[in-house]
């Protein structure tokens, strides 16, 4: 792995669980008193969308990531890694929680979406690099 695609890798992960962290605690201090907390969770992930598509298109201009399916992925999946460690470790111990305890509350529906933010997390490096992608002819592909 190249220095450019740790350092983006990094940069990423700072950023979205940065911004996770600070929605997590809107989320827990306020919103859950005026939604269910499956509709507060929801409410999230549109917003954690954009951060996540901004992120990725931030990290890998910055730091240079070639726009090639290899880097790309490597930088995702270095996020996701950083992002399921800091999450069941760090997250879980703030909570005071057995990973056991927080996977049974979790609301089904909200953890299958929170889950499927995680693999758009990891893809978005790349969907980010295809975006304009000029194809041998000179078209868009």
């Amino acid at each position: 792995m190249r220095d450019a695609t740790i350092k983006a890798g990094l940069a990423y992960f700072a950023v979205v669980f940065a911004a996770g962290f600070v929605l997590g605690v809107v989320r827990e201090a306020w919103l859950i008193r005026h939604l269910e907390r499956r509709s507060a969770e929801l409410a999230e992930m549109p917003v954690m969308l954009v951060v996540i598509f901004l992120a990725a298109r931030w990290a890998v201009h910055r730091f240079a990531v070639p726009a090639l399916a290899a880097p790309r992925l490597q930088v995702g999946l270095l996020a996701l890694v950083l992002m399921v460690t800091v999450e069941f470790s760090v997250v879980l111990w703030l909570r005071g929680l057995p990973l056991a305890q927080y996977l049974h509350a979790r609301d089904p529906v909200a953890f299958a979406v929170y889950l499927s933010m995680l693999a758009v997390f990891a893809l978005m490096p790349l969907i980010v690099g295809r975006r304009g992608h000029r194809s041998p002819g000179g078209t868009h592909g």
